[in-house]
């Protein structure tokens, strides 16, 4: 017998070999009929995998994102079975689940697939789900594994099994598709209701430029066809609020080939837009202590050996610049955080002097493979919100709770009301992705929990996602339509300051290293941009909008009345323009509205008669009749709540 322990910590015992879907039947059958997984300790295994030791359990449904995740990973092999049948002969490589769905990278040899073969596909995945094909587990050998994707003659998995330790090798086996796996995956097909196939793209295998390019579908299902549907509506509110979109329609920014790809150019309208969120954020970092800092777009290659950036990195990076000197050379800044450690160093330090905090937006370059550029989130040039504190050890928590305060009153301005608390640690088991000793990440690491915990946050913990120097807590946001994006950071680094030999003289008379915090509310500005047009679908909090106000004249006659009403804005800090085409009063209103500019003037015999305006408000239509006076009134009082700045 073992025990098995479940969430409420209830101790049920069952016969050895047991399964998650036969402890969920025993609880009841309305459990088990919604079981896609299992938690088994700290792994998630197959429902229906047998359990021969004592551990907790739970069971994982759709509303787990580990029951997501097992339902999208058993439908990219329901996808490959469907594609492998329609199309004899394709190679498989990698499908994985991703946060909406999977893809799977295909080598369709000769043959082009387009859009045109997903209903198919599509059709034939309902088709095989209906069969009920059980997901069967099989550990094999790796002389097994080899062999049989020798026979099938797929060099892609030959690769894969080629890293792999013997003895630790699976295949799972679905109808008449048999994949190179871990799992897990559902009991059986019919869990698979309802099937979309999304977009087709072009993929490199493993990532890397210089081998082929495979075939990338992409794709989601859900277990009732209602969930899809209702997807379906929100991908179609997604592609209206599309950043690229609305940035070109907006006059935000926009990319030259000229100039380079994933090298974004800000238009007047989106650096105006970008540099109001800057000053919001200096004003922001001026009350809390912090100190401006400029640091050059370039530094040795040296700089980042120090850092660890190079080792790191170094392939990944922009090719070093040489210099007429032999051996000289220099990068395009990846980080800030080096330069910042220099400027620490530049003089000495005593422990009174700490914490000292140096800001700066910094632009950093890294190279990103073109197939993964996407619009300003994912570039190869953006500027990050950086800062960097350097505080004593037991300054840790009081200087960590202050920046989670700034990132929550910039969330808080820019309506982002729901968010998840990441703490992103190190992965024990790959201890070569990371530098230093085991002691300082430990106290890193400790030092983040608690504060967490202090603070009340809800708090998520992911092993691996840590950077290569320090944990981190991570802010995930949703947005308006519900997506996750990672925006603010915090990082705990005890490794940098030891790799800089930076110190400060302690109230002992001796030498001390500090602590150094890393922290970008915003994350880069680029990114930043992009996820708040989404979020607000353009229609900017008036603190932030490019535009204000417009105003529109009736007709010529009011042109000059017009430019009155438009200096007075001005002169009330409100930015206002005209709109002096001579066309219809309701067509520049309609075009008013496209642009989402807040508020709209109208003006004619009357308003200038009286010295009021007739104003309308973007998507709500009219508000009445005010003196310049009120409604400039009114537009302060807007602009100072959103900004938050009577906190």
């Amino acid at each position: 017998m073992i025990n098995i322990t479940l969430p409420d910590k209830s101790v049920r015992q069952f016969e050895a070999g047991v399964t998650a879907l036969d402890v969920a039947k025993s609880i009841s059958e309305g459990l088990a009929r919604n079981v896609l997984s299992a938690k088994v300790g700290d792994e998630v295994w197959d429902a229906t995998r047998a359990i021969y030791h004592d551990t907790d359990l739970q069971l994982l449904t759709w509303n787990d994102p580990d029951g997501k995740a097992t339902m999208w990973h058993s439908s990219a092999h329901l996808m490959a079975e469907a594609i492998e049948q329609l199309y004899p002969g394709v190679k498989f490589g990698i499908g994985p689940d991703i946060e909406n769905g999977f893809y799977y990278d295909i080598d369709t040899g000769d043959r082009l697939l387009t859009e045109a073969d997903l209903a198919d596909i599509e059709k034939r995945m309902l088709e095989l789900a209906r069969e009920k094909q059980s997901y069967q587990r099989v550990e094999v050998s790796k002389e097994e594994a080899l062999k049989f994707f020798t026979a099938k003659g797929d060099e892609y998995k030959l690769e894969l099994i080629q890293e792999l330790e013997d003895g630790k090798i699976t295949f799972y086996k679905s109808g008449t598709f048999t994949d190179l796996c871990r799992g897990p995956h559902l009991p059986d097909t019919s869990f698979i209701k309802a099937v979309k196939l999304t977009s087709i793209a072009g993929a490199y295998w493993r990532g890397d430029e210089k081998r082929k390019q495979l075939t990338r579908v992409y794709g989601i299902t859900f277990p009732k066809q209602k969930e899809l549907d209702e997807y379906l509506v929100l991908l179609e509110e997604a592609k209206k609020r599309d950043h690229r979109k609305l940035g070109k329609e907006l006059e935000l920014f926009t990319f030259s080939q000229k100039v380079g790809a994933g090298l974004p150019l800000w238009l007047p309208k989106g650096a105006e837009l970008r540099e109001r969120l800057e000053q919001y954020l200096k004003k922001v970092q001026k009350e809390a202590g912090y100190m401006p800092v400029i640091t050059p777009h370039i530094g040795n290659v040296n700089l980042y050996k120090t850092s660890g950036h190079y080792e790191k990195y170094g392939a990944d990076s922009f090719r070093p610049i040489t210099t007429p000197m032999e051996g000289e050379a220099f990068f395009l800044k990846p980080m800030n955080c080096p330069h910042h450690c220099e400027i620490f160093s530049s003089k000495p330090h005593s422990y009174k002097d700490l914490p000292i905090r140096y800001a700066e937006f910094g632009t950093v370059y890294r190279y990103e493979q073109s197939g993964e550029l996407h619009g300003l989130t994912r570039v190869r040039g953006f500027t990050q919100d950086d800062a960097h504190i350097f505080c004593t050890p037991d300054q840790i928590k009081a200087e960590f709770k202050a920046v989670i305060k700034i990132i929550m009153r910039i969330f808080k301005a820019l309506d982002f009301k729901e968010f998840v608390t990441q703490i992103s640690l190190h992965d024990p088991k790959h201890p070569e992705k990371y530098i230093g000793s085991p002691e300082n990440w430990h106290k890193a690491e400790t030092a983040i929990r608690e504060v967490a915990e202090e603070e009340g946050l809800d708090t998520i913990a992911v092993e691996g996602e840590a950077a290569f120097y320090g944990p981190k807590m991570d802010f995930m946001v949703k947005d308006a339509l519900g997506r996750k994006w990672q925006l603010g950071t915090i990082q705990v680094d005890y490794n940098l300051p030891e790799r800089f030999d930076l110190s400060y003289i302690g109230s002992d008379n001796e030498k001390h290293r500090p602590v150094m915090i890393h922290r970008a509310p915003f994350g880069s500005m680029e990114r930043f941009v992009a996820v708040l047009v989404e979020h607000c679908a353009g229609k900017f909090p008036l603190w932030l909008a490019p535009e204000q106000v417009i105003i529109l004249p009736i007709s010529e006659k009011y042109q000059k009345y017009a430019e009155k009403v438009s200096q007075f804005l001005k002169n009330s800090d409100i930015r206002a323009l005209i709109d002096d085409r001579s066309e219809k009063t309701g067509r520049k209103i309609r075009d008013a509205e496209m642009r989402k500019i807040p508020f709209m003037l109208i003006v004619g015999e009357k308003e200038e008669a009286e010295g009021t305006v007739s104003v309308r408000k973007q998507s709500e239509g009219d508000l009445g009749s005010f003196t310049l006076e009120a409604f400039a009134d009114m537009i302060l009082a807007e602009v100072k709540r959103l900004q938050e700045y009577n906190e």
